[in-house]
């Protein structure tokens, strides 16, 4: 009997020591891991939605006199690239956003829709039109075209042939296009010139931010609310990784526009 109370003790003891491990390791140690970024530790929760900044893209001395002005003219030069270069989007694609936004404010003041939501769609899409080794050129569009994969059912959406290949060069399945990644059904019911060139491509990136905004303001509202801003997002992609990866886009690029006022 003494010898099994000597060794209850023993536990007792050896337990009492284990716990003050854990405490260390969970008070101390953990928490200064976490803090140097380690590779273990839990990440926090991504962002539901970029709750706006102050202020907007500045106006260049343009304003939009016509229905479908050329966007990046209506952008004041000097903020886009100074934009362009705190958030590291190629600054033809900021003039695009911001034009497109500053569109929207003027010709649907009610979307509240920023130039920072749609840089992050155009992120999550094709790094701003860098997906494959692509760039933009001179005149706005993409060269190589951008194609994604083909909606055939495998392992992605199925989306039927709606085009023919004529806009996204596959007559057997549809892929979405250009710099958004708008699949040909979404470029033939939003399709626009959005630099005024008389031509109306889904590789370009003025027209296909301008479509984009389109489809975004009638899909949604007050996109300068939670609520507005989700419901916008998933019309344009519904997967839950999509709205948190776009979400966390924008409150990057919110971050640097608002040290572009500081």
């Amino acid at each position: 009997m003494r010898e099994r109370r000597g060794a209850g003790v023993g536990l007792i003891a050896a337990i009492a020591a284990a716990g003050v491990v854990v405490a260390i390791i969970s008070v101390v140690i953990v928490p200064r891991l976490v803090a140097a970024g380690w590779p273990g530790a839990a990440a926090s929760p991504p962002p539901s939605w970029p709750p706006p900044v102050a202020g907007a893209a500045p106006w260049s001395a343009a304003s939009p006199t016509t229905p479908q002005p050329e966007v990046a003219k209506l952008v004041d030069p000097g903020w886009a690239a100074a934009a362009s270069r705190a958030t590291g989007i190629p600054e033809q694609a900021v003039l695009a956003y911001a034009g497109a936004s500053l569109l929207k404010a003027s010709t649907m003041p009610g979307c509240q829709l920023s130039w920072t939501t749609l840089a992050a769609i155009g992120k999550a899409e094709s790094d701003h039109g860098r997906h494959g080794g692509s760039s933009i050129g001179a005149d706005g569009t993409v060269a190589p075209p951008i194609y994604g994969v083909a909606l055939d059912g495998r392992g992605v959406a199925l989306v039927h042939d709606s085009d023919g290949g004529a806009i996204d060069g596959d007559a057997a399945a549809d892929r979405a296009v250009g710099p958004m990644q708008l699949i040909p059904q979404t470029w033939r019911n939003w399709h626009t010139d959005g630099n005024g060139d008389g031509i109306e491509d889904p590789q370009n990136i003025d027209d296909a931010v301008v479509a984009t905004s389109n489809y975004l303001c009638r899909a949604s509202t007050a996109l300068d609310t939670r609520t507005g801003w989700r419901a916008a997002i998933r019309a344009y992609n519904p997967a839950d990784s999509y709205l948190a990866r776009v979400a966390r886009y924008a409150v990057q690029y919110n971050s640097a526009a608002a040290a572009l006022r500081r």
